[in-house]
């Protein structure tokens, strides 16, 4: 039973940090990040989204951290993967809540080189070339 409601509050605590489309859309839009390479507002929002569902908690892969799934290799500090980069120099728990100022500074950085957004699969695959209309309206 114990764990079971440990289970159920776990489940409350991470919805209750999941964002939405608006809040990332004004929180890209409030960055500066529209238009910086080329990408638009729209292209961050469709990554985050299909990246982590705006969940910054989500941890659909090992090492992958926050709204935008940023990498501990390369970009933030996990305290535990070797040979890590922390190119963002940036602890990967601070991509962890709903303030989305250090994510942007952080995929900035990562934008900055030369694979742009192409450094994720989920932008690649879900939102390269694509209309992107829908995570640019509504709200």
């Amino acid at each position: 039973m114990k764990i079971f409601l440990v289970l159920i509050l776990s489940a409350i605590a991470a919805s209750s940090l999941a964002l939405d489309k608006c809040t990332v859309l004004r929180a890209v839009k409030d960055s500066g990040l529209g238009g910086y390479k080329g990408y638009t507002a729209g292209d961050y929002v469709c990554l985050a989204y299909y990246a982590s569902g705006y969940n910054p908690l989500s941890h659909n892969s090992p090492g992958l951290f926050g709204a935008f799934q940023i990498s501990s290799y390369w970009w933030c500090d996990d305290g535990i993967t070797p040979g890590r980069k922390n190119l963002c120099n940036i602890p990967c728990s601070a991509l962890q809540n709903n303030n989305l100022v250090d994510d942007l500074q952080c995929v900035s950085r990562i934008v900055h080189d030369p694979n742009g957004l192409n450094a994720w699969d989920p932008w690649k695959v879900n939102c390269k070339g694509k209309d992107l209309t829908r995570f640019e309206t509504g709200c």
